[in-house]
């Protein structure tokens, strides 16, 4: 239910945003609306303002909405009217118009953010857990436990880095770039640092999943390999485990923080699923002892994977990222911006054949990723609308007859030749950009239930 609702009001409240600038800019520019429409189809709703010509409605289909202005090329003006109507309005109010839309959506984005960084966000630390073995990370050096600094391309000057999240979000820019990163690491905050570069560039990257990050090696921030809650009649509760108890080493290794922990649980089993027993070494109340755990082997997608019934790892180290007035919406506009950047080197990689078209995503995997972002809070609800509405105003940008992208393709080529493209070949490239974007909308909903059935 919190996934339907979740989506639904992120639809409603994108559309809505969308087509209010639309809306906003034809009124300002004197154009007469006739209809302001969230949603296709039926009308459920419908109301009108006193002295007002536009009709606000709330369509049975909410997969959309549109702005309907007076136009001669969709029924007969009256001439008392004709100024009224779009058709008739200088190029510049008619390109101003389409933009509009978009522009709402990179708008509300860059507020979202803003709002976000004047408040201020509870992240994790930048502390790097221990890298998956054989990855960039661990090659590199990397051992778990460092404190990230700064980070850099080798374009770019070093930047601060102020959460986890801001290293993850610097390194996806960078892996999906094919550019190196370099970290300035240290032992401990405020120790003095030193440069270990991860060699992304030698990474093929054509799908942004998890595994992605697996070769990467940087997959969580740091937390204590702290054993929490212990269910009754687990693995954990048989062989002694508390609430409480360090974990030191496994079978001789060292444990250095709960990832490490988790993937040592995660390993005991046998080629066909047999237990496989583990000596433990914890700290208890200042004592060190020696306990034997046998995880319990479950399936898990198709592989055997060892449980032993027990919260494990503390919570990561925690941080507030908050930032000024002035120095929030900048930042809130430059990650708008990288944002938007991003989106579209991806899908020109998958123009040209560099990355794989399986990075689309259609409705179901919005929808489901906004009942899981919902359900960790409303921080994370609106780091997801903002990463949609980017999306979303990125998306109609593209330069697709049926999009708003298309339309200002026409008035550029009315600016350039000075005569409007002709009826035949505006339907001719109607009819052209309605295949393409029913093929993309093909394979984002086929993506979207493989990776719901996987």
């Amino acid at each position: 239910m919190l996934t339907l609702v979740a989506f639904v009001v992120a639809l409603g409240l994108l559309i809505a945003v969308h087509e209010y600038g639309h809306y906003r800019v034809a009124v300002a520019c004197g154009v007469k609306v006739l209809r302001f429409s969230v949603g296709f189809g039926k009308p459920l709703f419908s109301w009108r303002k006193k002295g007002s010509p536009t009709e606000f409605t709330l369509g049975a289909l909410p997969l959309g909405g549109y702005v309907r202005m007076l136009d001669e090329r969709e029924a007969p003006v009256d001439p008392a009217e004709r100024h009224l109507a779009f058709n008739t309005q200088p190029l510049r109010s008619r390109a101003a118009i389409v933009a509009a839309g978009p522009a709402a959506n990179l708008l509300l984005a860059i507020l979202i953010y803003a709002m976000l960084n004047w408040t201020g966000v509870e992240e994790p630390k930048p502390i790097l857990a221990s890298p998956v073995a054989g990855s960039l990370a661990d090659r590199a050096g990397l051992r778990g436990g460092e404190w990230v600094a700064q980070v850099a391309t080798p374009e770019s000057t070093p930047s601060d880095v102020a959460s986890y999240e801001d290293l993850r979000w610097h390194l996806t820019q960078a892996v999906l770039s094919s550019e190196d990163l370099t970290l300035w690491v240290a032992p401990n905050e405020g120790e003095p640092t030193r440069p270990v570069t991860l060699p992304l560039s030698e990474l093929e990257v054509r799908e942004a999943d998890a595994a992605l990050f697996q070769r990467v090696g940087i997959t969580s921030p740091w937390s204590a390999p702290v054993v929490g809650e212990v269910m009754d009649g687990g693995a954990a509760a048989a062989a002694g485990l508390r609430a409480g108890d360090v974990v030191r080493q496994i079978n001789g290794q060292p444990v250095g923080d709960g990832g490490r922990l988790r993937g040592l649980i995660r390993a005991a089993t046998g080629p066909a699923g047999q237990p496989v027993e583990q000596r433990w070494e914890v700290v208890r109340g200042g004592q060190t002892l020696q306990l034997t755990v046998t995880p319990v082997p479950e399936q898990q997608a198709g592989a055997w994977v060892g449980r032993v019934g027990a919260y494990i790892g503390a919570a990561p180290e925690m941080v507030t990222v908050r930032h000024g007035l002035v120095d929030g919406l900048v930042k809130g506009a430059v990650r708008t911006w990288e944002v938007s950047w991003l989106t579209l080197k991806m899908m020109g990689r998958m123009l040209i054949g560099e990355a794989s078209v399986k990075n689309l995503s259609g409705p179901l995997t919005i929808a489901d990723y906004a009942g899981k972002s919902a359900s960790l809070g409303i921080t994370s609800y609106l780091l997801f609308l903002a990463l949609i509405s980017v999306s979303l105003g990125v998306l109609n940008l593209l330069p697709l007859p049926v999009l708003d992208g298309g339309h200002l393709m026409y008035y550029l080529w009315e600016g350039v030749t000075g005569r409007s493209v002709s009826d035949v070949w505006m339907e001719r490239l109607q009819r052209g950009g309605v295949v393409v974007l029913m093929a993309l909308m093909s394979v984002a909903l086929f993506n979207d239930v493989a990776r719901l059935a996987g």
